[in-house]
């Protein structure tokens, strides 16, 4: 299946979408680069429009923009922390696998991660106008809904009784994982030489 029409049908029909995922045969490096990488793209690159090229208005200091420098390094490195971001939560949700009575597959653990962040990554168009991207957040809560029908297929084979606890605890972890790289994000482009 081809990329925009896997995107779409991850977005509009997830519970049908999980069932022709889970009977894919697919590797976790043929996952990243066909799918996680491309989409992965998407919001970096709106960001580096978004806020080094038209900017956003600032109340009472007017339009604010981040110099393209800054700009481009900051879409670069979360280009990165959103792949790996990806990555950690799949290999997580892999390792969790046996505590939930699931079966570990590395690959499933990974669909389940990277499938999950399609509406995000899709929504991170939004960031080239720069307030919109309070919508981002909200498509990414649509990817948690996304990740607990992926739980609920099964696609980690989880008892039906413990879907919604493994759904939680790597709920959770997604949220820990969040807050870790914004932080880190965050303190990257805080403290730059010479400001």
């Amino acid at each position: 299946m081809d990329l925009v029409s896997r995107a779409k049908a991850v977005i509009l029909k997830p519970k049908e979408e999980w069932v022709a995922i889970k009977a894919e045969t697919t590797t976790i490096p043929q996952l990243f680069m066909s799918y996680a990488a491309i989409l992965a793209a998407i919001p970096a690159i709106a960001q580096f429009i978004g806020f080094g090229l038209i900017g956003m208005r600032v109340p009472f200091y007017g339009m604010y923009r981040i110099g393209l420098g800054t700009s481009l390094a900051r879409a670069v490195v979360f280009y990165v922390f959103s792949l790996i971001t990806a990555y950690l939560l799949g290999f997580i949700i892999n390792a969790l696998a046996p505590s939930f009575g699931s079966t570990a597959n590395p690959t499933n653990a990974m669909k389940l991660a990277v499938y999950s962040m399609t509406p995000a990554w899709v929504a991170g168009i939004l960031y080239i106008i720069p307030a919109l991207g309070i919508l981002v957040l909200l498509a990414s809560l649509y990817g948690l809904y996304i990740l607990y029908l992926g739980f609920a297929t099964p696609l980690m084979e989880t008892p039906k009784d413990k879907v919604m606890t493994y759904f939680v605890v790597s709920l959770l972890v997604a949220i820990v994982l969040g807050v870790v790289i914004n932080l880190v994000l965050g303190a990257i482009f805080l403290f730059r030489p010479g400001v």
